[in-house]
């Protein structure tokens, strides 16, 4: 049977790590995992308390296509929280995790032939979801010093919109308010549709993520409860369109999905109010990332843009290695450590670059970077 070309999408490579970790585990190898960003904490007790109680309570049918109105609300009151901003509830759309958010931002929108500007390093399906929807994403190498972040100057002139992430992925850092206007500026001037992806935020270590929504409200904001409500398996994003973009995003919402999880917006709904459990995670990433700060330059891996928040440190090893997904399975055979090579972020430049998630336990942390000493140390740094 035939199949589409536009559907010849490139492998996740961080999937594939994930999948050959899990393999030696099976196999009875034990495994610190590094490679992805999969928090080690459930989601929070009153989050599983709520839900566990409605499944006595109610049939967990269809909701309506936007979500439920009382986490539309919930949500618009964490932005009041975080950034004091006032949100109308009616521009929140609940959606299948952030990949559900980024699937009816792109279809609302581009059109097929479309070019949309991203950085690199950067998330990878972002490059992938828009190529399944026949839109060409355009890759805008960042630098070290600009801690891999876009400035106004990298945007090409061909483009219909911009997708910028902070915290980003595999960085970890931040755009600041400044920064981050003067990139919504650039937008607004050239008529750009303009995308922030927000999934880290919450997950700060010092001064808090700014979001796009204290800048302007010409933008979409994509969220989730994966990363700071430790819910990645829920599959519970939000999403906040203009408010004249609503119904569109109804109707795609309506066709695409029908409504997102019910099980897991009731679960959402409660993790808004588990601050103390929430926090006392946050405080573990922090050690976290203190930890791999001191150790990872003393290891060998010293070329690094220190991380504002999130939970990976992304690392330029071009002296070690020309092929870090070669050297990924060589740590993971060797070490017994799994990390992250490159290339999903970086096609150009990520055969000499790795990300090291630190979303584990401190103590996994620790028994982690003791590995890799012993594996640098051997290999002779």
């Amino acid at each position: 049977m035939r199949f589409s070309t536009r559907g010849q999408v490139d492998p996740f490579i961080a999937m594939d790590v994930m999948e050959a970790a899990s393999a030696a585990e099976d196999a009875g190898r034990d495994i610190v995992r590094m490679e992805v960003g999969l928090p080690s904490t459930p989601a929070p007790s009153g989050a599983r308390k709520a839900l566990a109680k409605a499944l006595d309570d109610q049939a967990m049918g269809y909701t309506v296509a936007l979500g439920l109105p009382a986490l539309r609300q919930g949500i618009a009151g964490l932005y009041k929280r975080w950034y004091g901003v006032d949100l109308d509830p009616a521009r929140v759309v609940v959606t299948s995790g952030s990949s559900g958010a980024f699937v009816l931002a792109f279809s609302a929108l581009f059109d097929a032939g479309d070019k949309v500007a991203l950085g690199e390093p950067g998330y990878p399906s972002y490059r992938q979801i828009l190529r399944a929807m026949s839109v060409e994403p355009m890759g805008m190498p960042t630098s070290a010093e600009n801690r891999y972040q876009p400035v106004p100057s990298d945007i090409p002139e061909d483009v219909q919109g911009l997708i910028v992430a902070s915290p980003g992925n595999p960085s970890g850092t931040m755009l600041g308010k400044a920064e981050l206007k003067a990139l919504m500026d650039l937008a607004e001037a050239r008529d750009l549709a303009f995308i922030s992806d927000e999934i880290y935020h919450g997950l700060h270590y010092e001064d808090r993520a700014v979001t796009a929504l204290e800048v302007s409200d010409q933008a979409y904001v994509v969220n989730s409860f994966s990363k700071y409500f430790s819910m990645t398996g829920w599959r519970v994003g939000w999403l906040v369109v203009p408010e004249d973009h609503v119904r569109t995003v109804e109707r795609l919402a309506q066709n695409m999905f029908i409504c997102p999880p019910h099980a897991s917006q009731i679960a959402a709904l409660a993790a808004l109010d588990c601050i103390d459990e929430l926090e006392a995670n946050r405080a573990a990433y922090a050690e976290n990332r203190r930890l791999m700060l001191e150790a990872l330059p003393q290891i060998g891996f010293d070329r690094i843009a220190p991380p504002d928040g999130a939970f990976y440190i992304y690392a330029d090893v071009a002296h070690l290695t020309d092929n870090s997904l070669a050297f990924a399975e060589e740590i993971l055979r060797e070490a017994g450590v799994a990390v992250t090579p490159g290339l999903d972020f970086d096609p150009a430049r990520g055969a000499t670059t790795l990300r090291f998630s630190y979303a584990q336990s401190t103590d996994r942390i620790r028994e982690g970077l003791a590995r890799l000493q012993s594996f640098m140390a051997q290999r002779g740094k």
